[in-house]
């Protein structure tokens, strides 16, 4: 009597999903550590413990999979800035203290997912909605700097131009931290914020934050 064939279950959406996610969180690691050429299919069905035709089930090729880690990240990032500048009870150089803490305690604790956030790749590799995603992120920053500005903190000049310089400076501390050779709370990176809001600081502000005060 021959045997009964064992029945194979149906993935489920349940299943998909979290093929998916593997997929996005694989990408989000090897992309940080190896960049877009040095992340091939091959490398990436690997570390999510797939077959390589698995990606192209979920996503149209490698590009697709970049862009929707690059957004994911973009969007976590603007939705901390988000909730920081909800809390208008803190003036904007404080405000930015805190997105500025909170960005360096994810570096240590999350590297890949801030290189992904500073990550500056061409043009070209970007699509429309990844292009969306980070002005919303520097958007969201410039905000802030508009009503330190506006409140005589932040010194003249347009606002999308001191978020960037803010946010670059920033970036100096965030890149060293990812690299695990600075700490959140080292002297080091603390000096790298407060040169950050020093940079587009005006003249005359009565907001200043004393050395080390933790909001």
């Amino acid at each position: 009597m021959d045997r009964p064939t064992p029945h194979k279950r149906k993935p489920t959406h349940r299943d998909a999903r979290a093929t998916r996610q593997r997929l996005q969180r694989a990408g989000l690691e090897l992309f940080a550590s190896a960049g877009y050429r040095g992340a091939t299919t091959p490398a990436l069905a690997r570390a999510a413990g797939v077959a390589e035709g698995t990606i192209y089930r979920h996503f149209t090729g490698k590009q697709h999979l970049y862009n929707v880690v690059y957004q994911a990240t973009q969007a976590w990032a603007t939705d901390l800035v988000a909730e920081v500048d909800r809390d208008h009870r803190q003036d904007a150089r404080r405000r930015l203290d805190r997105v500025a803490r909170r960005l360096t305690e994810s570096a240590a604790r999350d590297p890949a997912a801030v290189h992904m956030l500073l990550a500056r790749p061409s043009p070209d590799l970007l699509d429309d909605t990844s292009r969306a995603a980070a002005d919303r992120f520097h958007t969201a920053v410039e905000r802030i700097v508009a009503e330190g500005k506006a409140a005589g903190a932040v010194r003249a000049g347009p606002a999308d131009l001191w978020a960037t310089v803010w946010l670059e400076v920033v970036a100096l501390a965030l890149h060293r931290i990812t690299r695990q050779e600075w700490q959140p709370d080292s002297p080091h990176t603390r000096q790298t914020l407060e040169a950050a809001w020093a940079a587009i600081a005006g003249g005359g502000t009565s907001d200043q934050l004393k050395s080390g005060e933790r909001a």
